[in-house]
């Protein structure tokens, strides 16, 4: 029998959370397989799993989001049915989502206060104000209380959405990614501030991430679910890295191939393949967004580009490969001025992968085989006399998703029908299918699971490897680290720090992406 919300004060500080045997379908896929939860009050519980695992599921369950078909959530002991997300905000339950939630058009204050749900017909701005700058004061955060989400960067909307439901004072909140927007100063700012709330008994902490580091350094127990079910629980001081790593994948080998550094060829680097010189771009509103950048990237190497979203990456990226007209400055390929031409493309070798493919580089409603096939559907075999020959297309196609495993019901299946590591793949595929001599690639592995995360890292380092130049963008500064040469580091449209990767420091790049360090 399930309890009736209590019309009494909501209770304060930190709430239990079980949940029996959730389950959640969708169609005939089960995406919640019997889970059973337990997170002690006043602790910080991390959740572990590839993508698909489940988590997001579990989650949603429990804040009402979406109703599992079987199973209870169990508050305190006692069962809940938590029906909307409106239940669960009543019950002290906060949780703040991987997408930003906040209101473009309105203010810092008057995104908080709209999450508290219930308002007055009038509201006293100037009490609201004097309440809303004495909540700020108690914590690490500095946001203007009138700057729009417009003037804020990807960090500070992450900070906004926190401090939304901190307002409110949960007693359980649960954090989906929570740290993927965040230099690493941020991410220790917020993990600690939560971690200290969580130990002084004001909240329970569920923080969703694939990141063992905050696992390790922040969370007092880790659940891992696989496919669906939970496969593990521990105190986080009785387990380590490996043991997460394996219980995630199922198996030690499996776990030594998608954990494993990507293999990197000790040959010099070559002369610089791209060089750009004092390049100007401007926003999407007229806007300065990249001013006066120069970097070079030299064949066998791969240089990353860190930065804060926000900072001009985007538009970089896009006035490399043509997107965005470029208001002045020079990029060179070699020895020739490069205007990111298809006849240049095709002839210099220049490739490209940007963020989300399926929208920036691909045709949804064509097939796997017709998208693989834009970079040479007008050339000799797949054309003669100006017929195009579909045999030759489909038959490449083929043979390119065996070779870089791209799983789909076959190659005339509409590319949008692809999962998003398998999209990633098929364009991979593409760009790849002869030798780059420059690859310029995007926040390539965002919201992929491990083993497409594993397998895209070594290509990208195959083509470095080979002998050719790879500029790669990324908010993931572990990525970064791990596949860079060189590391440079992107602010307000300008590279201010350049380093290179086997001696980069991990809290130096953080004050730079920040803005504090230069």
């Amino acid at each position: 029998m399930t309890a009736p919300l209590d019309p009494v004060p909501r209770p304060t500080g930190a709430l239990a959370l079980d949940t029996f045997e959730l389950t959640k379908r969708f169609g005939a896929f089960t995406a919640l397989d019997g889970v059973s939860l337990h997170v002690r009050p006043g602790t910080v519980h991390a959740l572990l799993g590839e993508n698909g695992a489940g988590k997001s599921t579990l989650v949603k369950c429990v804040v009402g989001y979406q109703r599992a078909e079987h199973g209870a959530v169990l508050i305190d002991g006692r069962e809940r049915d938590i029906s909307t997300p409106v239940v669960a905000r009543e019950l002290g339950i906060g949780m703040v989502y991987q997408h930003f939630t906040v209101v473009p058009g309105m203010t810092v204050a008057e995104n908080l206060l709209l999450a508290r749900g219930k308002l007055p017909a009038v509201i006293d701005w100037k009490a609201v104000r004097a309440e809303l700058t004495a909540f700020l004061a108690t914590t690490p955060f500095r946001l203007d209380l009138d700057a729009t989400p417009q003037d804020l960067s990807a960090g500070q909307k992450q900070k906004l959405e926190i401090l939304k439901q901190l307002l409110l004072k949960p007693r359980l909140l649960i954090l989906d990614e929570p740290t993927s927007v965040l230099t690493p100063q941020e991410a220790d700012e917020v993990l600690g501030l939560l971690r200290d709330r969580a130990h002084a008994g004001e909240c329970s902490i569920v923080m969703i991430t694939h990141k063992f580091r905050e696992v390790s350094a922040y969370a007092d127990d880790v659940s891992v679910l696989r496919k669906g079910r939970l496969v593990a629980a521990h105190r986080v001081a009785e387990t380590d890295p490996q043991q997460l790593a394996v219980e995630m994948v199922g198996g030690a080998d499996e776990a030594r191939t998608e954990f494993a550094p990507p293999e990197r060829s000790g040959k010099p680097r070559g002369a610089p393949r791209l060089r750009v010189t004092s390049l100007v771009v401007d926003g999407d509103r007229g806007e300065r967004a990249v001013d006066g950048l120069d970097i070079a990237v030299h064949a066998g190497e791969i240089v990353g580009i860190a930065g804060v979203s926000g900072n001009g990456q985007r538009e970089f990226a896009e006035s490399l490969v043509g997107q965005r007209r470029r208001v002045s400055g020079e990029v060179w390929v070699g020895e020739e001025r490069f205007r990111a031409t298809r006849a240049q493309n095709q002839r210099l070798k220049v490739r490209s992968l940007p963020e989300e493919p399926l929208r920036n580089a691909c045709v949804g409603e064509m097939s796997v085989a017709a998208n693989i096939g834009l970079r040479r559907f007008d050339e000799a075999p797949v054309v003669r006399a100006g017929w195009l020959r579909g045999r030759f297309l489909r038959e490449r196609a083929r043979a390119l998703i065996h070779t870089f495993g791209v799983k789909t019901q076959g190659e005339q299946a509409p590319i949008r029908s692809l999962s998003g590591g398998n999209v990633q793949r098929a364009v991979l595929a593409r760009e790849l299918s002869d030798d780059a001599d420059v690859l310029i690639v995007s926040n390539p592995v965002f919201g992929l699971d491990f083993a497409a995360v594993a397998e895209i890292h070594q290509r990208l380092m195959d083509v470095r490897n080979r002998g050719g130049a790879v500029l790669l963008i990324s908010e993931d500064l572990d990525e970064l680290m791990t596949l860079s040469d060189r590391i440079a580091v992107m602010s307000e449209g300008r590279v201010v720090h350049e380093t290179d990767a086997v001696t980069a420091d991990r809290n130096a790049l953080g004050a730079f992406m920040g803005g504090t360090a230069h």
